[in-house]
């Protein structure tokens, strides 16, 4: 593992380069006296072009609520320190640290790809999440627009869909989101991590400061959208005593649900988060991470089905009752939202009409 300078890594999250899992060869720094860290200029997000085939993930995990899912980016520039999905970088080859959140992917290909996949005579309609591994919304999104051309195909072929983002910039499509949430087609999840604008600072550093999110959590609910929050993830020792206050403010903002998941910390993510800790909490970090070992039956990381969401042992069932306690106390989750499969119309430019001859 190697430290980017720290003016170049100046507003990321992590200044860790590790080395991806999968590479075969390794890159070495050398020094020839002409560098100087002090005129470098912070590190620019690049974007590449990620050519698919396919659009739609499907999915098996018995712990996860929703069968398919869409990630119009790989990587991204929020750069939270404790992303689950960084690993997923060193599938390119790519560090799981700096290179996650500062060389990206999209994939301007997915509204067409979309059409085309829901206008096979085979598909099955499910609700697709938005935000399951990476944020649709994160900064690019405002030049690149793949999430708002994906949400106005499923518009039009009204397809049920759910969105998870730290962002405010989901404001922009309430327009769409305000005609679907009509028809019963859509739910959307803001995730507060934190109230504390210093903490969200540091560790979701180009993520919405909170109080822009509860904004957005106002003006989702004003237009008529159902509009729940995720407390996610649940780190033991540094925001789990914000839990009530971060309820209630959703709910006074217009939230009517809301979710919790314990702080994950798959491959790469144990590494970089106890770096992240050592250098910015450094009192606190034995006592958070013995915290998650606790939870975790003696382990960093339990990949089990259900446990890996919610953890296990006394904290762990603390947390679920003070969560339920809190949410019957504000009325959060008393009311089911189903979105409705049967209005699906399957696109028909997409299928070729078969030769007469």
């Amino acid at each position: 593992m190697k430290s980017v300078p720290r003016n170049k890594a100046r507003g990321r999250g992590q200044r860790q380069w590790i080395r991806p899992r999968y590479q075969q060869d390794d890159r070495e720094s050398i020094d020839d006296g002409w560098w100087r860290d002090d005129d470098e200029e912070p590190l620019a997000t690049s974007v590449t072009v990620e050519q698919s085939r396919t659009i739609i993930s499907r999915n098996r995990s018995p712990d996860i609520p929703f069968e398919q899912s869409i990630n119009p980016y790989r990587g991204c520039e929020h750069g939270c320190t404790y992303c689950y999905a960084r690993p997923a970088h060193a599938y390119m080859d790519l560090s799981p640290g700096i290179d996650f959140e500062t060389k990206l992917f999209a994939k301007p290909d997915a509204a067409r790809l979309l059409e085309k996949e829901l206008a096979s005579k085979s598909y099955r309609c499910s609700p697709i999440a938005l935000g399951a591994n990476t944020d649709p919304y994160q900064p690019i999104e405002r030049q690149w627009r793949i999430t708002r051309q994906i949400i106005e195909t499923l518009q039009r072929c009204r397809h049920p869909l759910t969105i998870v983002t730290k962002s405010a910039l989901v404001l922009r499509d309430r327009d769409l989101l305000s005609a679907m949430a009509a028809l019963d087609l859509v739910q959307v999840f803001i995730s507060v991590t934190t109230l504390d604008p210093e903490l969200a600072r540091r560790m979701e550093p180009r993520a919405a400061a909170p109080w822009k999110r509860l904004r957005a959590i106002e003006e989702l609910a004003r237009a008529g959208i159902p509009v729940g929050v995720m407390f996610a993830p649940v780190i033991p020792a540094l925001n789990d005593t914000e839990m009530e206050n971060i309820l209630a403010r959703a709910a006074e903002s217009g939230a009517i649900s809301a979710g919790y998941v314990m702080l994950r910390l798959p491959h790469e993510v144990n590494i970089l988060f106890r770096e992240w800790l050592d250098t910015h909490y450094p009192l606190k970090s034995d006592h958070v991470m013995n915290m998650v070992k606790d939870i975790r039956g003696g382990r960093e990381n339990d990949p089990e089905f259900k446990s890996r969401m919610r953890g296990q042992g006394v904290y762990a069932d603390m947390i679920e009752q003070r969560f339920h306690k809190t949410c019957k106390r504000l009325g959060l989750n008393s009311r089911h939202i189903r979105l409705d499969t049967s209005k699906f119309i399957a696109p028909a430019g997409n299928r070729r009409q078969p030769d007469l001859f």
